[in-house]
């Protein structure tokens, strides 16, 4: 006979684990700036460059203005997680030497998709990402992220 626990790990464990990896899976992310800026496309490498703080512009030599999603959200980590292979917790380590050193600043918070959206829409310096679906009029798609 199968006990409730053997059930749990055997059954229940491995349906949770592929619920999680499929959503993981399934976020696509758009990596946007204001519509007025003058760039059109970035490359992975450019978009690294710009969100781990070895470039504070964009390819023209215009200043950019990184915006990070909320701390700690499922978002935030699965970005950065497809972008560099590194989770939050390491994201933040990193920042940590950087700004200790003096060398860089981290990406500016934002308190929700809708207000990264909104501070990129009200600057022509910022670049952030959200997840595709949320992806407005408003901003303009340089780079997908899936």
């Amino acid at each position: 006979m199968i006990s409730a626990r053997n059930l749990t790990l055997n059954v229940m464990l491995p349906l949770c684990l592929l619920f999680v990896s499929s959503y993981a899976q399934s976020t696509e992310f758009a990596v946007v700036v204001n519509k007025n800026n003058a760039i059109n496309s970035l490359s992975k490498r450019e978009i690294i460059d710009i969100y781990m703080g070895r470039y504070l512009t964009f390819p023209d030599g215009e200043t950019s203005q990184p915006f990070d999603l909320p701390a700690q959200s499922a978002l935030k980590n699965d970005f950065y997680l497809k972008l560099v292979n590194k989770d939050e917790q390491k994201i933040n380590a990193y920042w940590a030497r950087l700004l200790f050193s003096g060398r860089a600043k981290p990406p500016s918070p934002s308190a929700s998709v809708k207000d990264a959206l909104n501070k990129i829409a009200s600057s022509p310096f910022a670049i952030g990402y959200i997840p595709s679906s949320q992806v407005t009029d408003a901003v303009k798609v340089v780079y997908t992220v899936d």
